[in-house]
């Protein structure tokens, strides 16, 4: 099996490839897997359940035709591999058996979480998301901008706009993204700390302001966005919706937040986004700073698996709406082009960092 074949590449060596290529032939199945765990509540199964189920269990409370429960064992076993449950043991008549226990993962599944993010994966895999990378090919040699304009014939954003169910799901995914924010906040006190004042940029339906409106009453919090996205949303003493152009105008504040809005635009724009908000701390006496959780590739120190995700997204954001995620040397140049002195990065947030930066 070592001997050399052609281009001095080994036998051995080629068969490794084949199995390399049918892991990205197949690797679509992983996500298809995942989507059909959380349509079939296989979490929620198991948090009703109280303690680890097994399989036959599990097919009763999933209601799966009985001839398919042989195929659900299938199914678990791949599950298990990819880490979104575990496998142990449960006595069962004085015999052990067994069972299925939900992971750190598969917590962020159960419906009746505040921070579930169920909709964030039904969201994203969309059957209209997923079909568009069926035209990759076609779009790298048409004239199209973007991928999503090969696809749809439209913007992304414009895509939405007129498809109301696909902008709903759209923003469930996003509010639950957000919703991750009520673990974090206060590690995160600090950061708060003696704002007077928050502006959420692009902020959509305003779930990570409401969540700092509450944990930190006095500071007055600004969801900013345009009208589609923020009109007859209900407003409190210390949280209020404006209609709005982010890159026309941005309020003044003590600080600018902004959550996952800079990897869908191009550098160009956001230097125009970062110039307003410097503009907008010129205006206040040179008080304010800007807060952007996003994400920062460092292929050096992230291990393989999670530079790989980090680089998908890249590739979702380039492709369908012409942005792009960023290494620590891009986001620097970004602020100092922009005007500002100085920044800190955090990377406290899995895949995404929190980005402190100064005038």
């Amino acid at each position: 099996m070592g001997d050399i074949e052609n281009d001095g590449v080994t036998v051995r060596e080629l068969f490794e490839g084949q199995a390399h290529l049918y892991k990205g032939i197949i690797k679509n199945l992983s996500s298809m897997s995942l989507k059909c765990a959380v349509e079939l509540g296989i979490a929620d199964a198991i948090h009703s359940h109280g303690r680890p189920i097994t399989l036959s269990e599990l097919a009763s409370a999933l209601n799966i035709q009985p001839t398919k429960t042989r195929s659900l064992f299938h199914f678990m076993r791949l599950l298990v591999h990819m880490g979104l449950f575990s496998k142990t043991k449960v006595d069962n008549h004085n015999e052990q058996e067994e069972a299925y226990a939900l992971t750190p993962t598969s917590t962020l599944l159960i419906k009746d979480k505040p921070y579930c993010l169920s909709p964030l994966v039904t969201g994203l895999l969309d059957q209209d998301y997923v079909s568009s990378f069926q035209h990759l090919s076609r779009w790298f040699k048409g004239n199209d901008l973007t991928l999503w304009e090969s696809f749809g014939g439209l913007k992304f954003w414009d895509y939405l706009n007129q498809n109301t169910a696909l902008t709903k799901r759209f923003n469930q995914a996003m509010e639950s993204d957000s919703e991750m924010a009520t673990l974090i906040v206060k590690d995160c006190k600090p950061i708060f700390q003696g704002l007077r004042s928050l502006v959420d940029v692009g902020g959509g339906t305003g779930a990570f302001a409401r969540i700092i409106s509450e944990a930190f009453p006095g500071i007055m919090c600004t969801v900013l966005d345009l009208p589609h996205a923020v009109s007859d949303m209900p407003q409190t003493d210390n949280l209020k919706y404006v209609e709005g152009d982010m890159f026309q105008f941005i309020p003044a504040a003590d600080a600018f937040f902004f959550k996952t809005v800079f990897h869908l635009f191009d550098d160009e724009d956001c230097l125009k986004l970062l110039k307003k908000c410097r503009e907008a701390i010129a205006s206040n006496g040179e008080r304010g700073k800007v807060l952007i959780v996003d994400i920062v590739i460092n292929e050096k120190e992230d291990d393989r698996e999670l530079t790989e995700a980090k680089l998908l997204f890249d590739t979702l954001m380039n492709f369908n709406v012409g942005g792009k995620e960023r290494t620590e040397q891009e986001w620097e140049s970004l602020f100092v082009n922009a005007g500002f002195t100085h920044y800190k990065v955090a990377p406290i947030f899995g895949i995404k960092s929190l980005i402190e930066v100064y005038p």
